[in-house]
């Protein structure tokens, strides 16, 4: 029998695979706060739901409480003052393990069907998620509405179709018969259960607290597995809300919640401790390189998908709308601040300029004008303070305060006032300038809105570069302007053999540090910068294993 939520929200799934197939634009929830969708009172209920949540303890009822901590620090200098449970992590691993059995039983369809209704429930959440994502991260409110709730939604969704496409491939028996000649055939019946690996491990960033976690959660959970999300010491709040709506709806549906747990885990050695524990089998982590290779080089017993570091890129060589390209480039340095896995971070730009539909352009004039096009991009007090967001780190304040002694600055990075968050750190972006062979201050991701533009000798030596910084170095995007197509072939093989997306001639209202789900893949799995991808069918296939049974009839 199917379960009931399958049925219920089959219509969703089949359109989540057929967009994974025909990777066209599909959305399964609306990305704008509009009344009309999400209901006239939302924006106020959402709001209240997040003010409900501050200076309280947030209950869970997980095993294993020995204590309360959280000590999370809004960007926006709003206090949080929430506490959460702190919990053995060896009770959460017992329970989810005992919680296992009863979710393997139910079936892929019936797994499929329980998180599709888990993720909308929580779309149902998306202002009172989206508050949280904000005050935690330092986002503007409109990204922290997009990307931490609707888009966020879509990649859980996004694994749930692919890690139901791959189950769905394993008929549950099959009746096999060898021929024997003369003789009766042999013949047996065989049984395939799929089984989860064991206990999934989510470690969550501070910056996308709910976009780079749903993709690793729901695959692990749509594929048998129990799973400890363990979040970011600053962006606690949205993993808890979204663990609390997920136990929820299992215990609605006779599914232990003790399948899904939230671990508040403040030192890095008892995360360490976890990650290597023996009955934990997979591990999804975003964030640094210092981290995420400690996971990749201790934690044998489980397979790490990791998306760390990288040096994004964009290779200058001409335009035909030199003005959209510098609009373009201004918004993608500007949003959130830099704080993002895909914002671009060096430029290349030859040394004897482009050519434009305003006429050839220097090396030197490139950079004026790009500096002209970010301030007058941000000159607008409400406009940047709504794309800026604030500045979520002390780390990254002080990458800011750096950065002028790493090149020729370009446009100094300023102070903006946010009437709305008086304490809000909000600093507009630094553009230097340096020259190619100055590679100690462009090749390493500085995290923040610190960019460079880098002096190449021609455009073939810039795309060159590029698959260098790449191969050595990783990133997640890397973008292209050029009006010759002997260029953009040339380019687009270099991304080939340094496996990165590309981005061509960018000049509307697509940004390089977009990526739309069941469209673009984010990340390749094939540089440094991500072992994986979300998302695709290598990111759910190993989460899940096959037994069988046989025996003669």
């Amino acid at each position: 029998m199917v379960h009931p939520l399958f049925e219920k929200h089959r219509a969703t799934l089949d359109g989540a695979l057929a967009a994974i197939q025909n990777r066209g634009y599909w959305s399964a929830y609306a990305e704008m706060p509009s009344p009309k969708v999400y209901g006239e009172t939302a924006m106020d209920d959402g709001k209240r739901a997040f003010e409900a949540h501050l200076g309280k303890r947030f209950e869970l009822d997980q095993p294993g409480t020995t204590g309360w901590a959280g000590d999370e620090a809004s960007p926006y200098g709003l206090p949080l003052r929430v506490s959460y449970p702190q919990c053995d992590p060896q009770a959460l691993i017992d329970a989810g393990l005992a919680a296992m059995v009863g979710w393997q039983k139910i079936g892929a369809a019936g797994r499929a069907g329980v998180c599709l209704e888990i993720l909308d429930r929580l779309n149902k959440q998306s202002f009172e998620l989206a508050h949280a994502v904000m005050m935690t991260t330092g986002q503007g409110w409109m990204m922290a509405f997009q990307a931490g709730a609707p888009h966020a939604q879509d990649r859980g969704l996004e694994a749930v179709a692919y890690a139901w496409r791959e189950q769905s491939f394993v008929p549950a028996e099959a009746r096999w018969e060898k021929p024997q000649g003369k003789n009766p055939p042999l013949v047996m019946q065989k049984h395939f259960e799929i089984v989860g690996r064991g206990v999934a491990l989510v470690i969550g960033c501070g910056t996308f607290p709910t976009w780079n976690t749903y993709p690793g959660l729901f695959a692990a959970l749509s594929t048998g597995n129990p799973v400890i999300v363990k979040p970011h010491s600053n962006a606690i709040l949205p993993a808890a809300i979204t663990v609390r709506t997920i136990r929820a709806v299992l215990a609605e549906n006779g599914i232990d919640p003790n399948l899904v747990t939230l671990a508040v885990i403040p030192q890095r050695a008892a995360t360490q401790q976890l990650a290597t524990h023996p009955a934990v089998k997979s591990i999804d982590f975003t964030g640094g390189n210092t981290f995420g290779q400690w996971l990749v080089d201790n934690c044998r017993q489980a397979q790490v998908y990791a998306e760390l570091a990288g040096v994004n890129n964009i290779v200058v060589d001409s335009t035909d709308a030199y003005r959209a390209m510098l609009k373009n480039l201004a918004f993608t340095l500007s949003l959130y601040s830099g704080q993002m896995c895909t914002t671009s971070q060096a430029l290349f730009v030859p040394a004897g300029g482009i050519d434009t539909d305003e006429g050839h352009k220097s090396f030197d004039e490139v950079c004026a004008d790009l500096a002209g096009a970010i301030d007058a991009f941000l000159a607008k007090p409400e406009v940047a303070t709504a794309v800026l967001g604030a500045i979520q780190s002390a780390d990254t304040l002080n990458r800011i305060a750096s950065a002028p002694s790493l090149g020729k600055v370009v446009l100094d990075s300023k102070k903006i006032a946010n009437p709305e968050f008086p304490l809000a750190e909000v600093r507009t972006p630094v553009l230097l300038a340096c020259d190619a062979t100055d590679e100690a201050a462009y090749m390493e991701e500085r995290f923040g809105p610190i960019s460079f533009v880098v002096k190449v000798a021609d455009t073939a030596a810039g795309i060159a570069l590029s698959e260098r910084v790449v191969r050595q170095h990783g990133a997640l995007t890397v973008g292209l302007y050029s009006t010759r197509p002997e260029v953009i072939d040339a380019m687009t093989e270099a991304t080939w053999r340094g496996k990165v997306a590309l981005s061509i001639n960018l000049t509307g209202a697509v940004f390089v540090n977009q990526s739309a789900a069941f469209s673009d893949y984010h990340g390749t799995g094939g540089n440094p910068a991500a072992n994986a991808s979300y998302a695709d069918s290598a990111f759910v296939a190993n989460r899940f294993r096959v037994v069988q049974r046989r025996y003669h009839v």
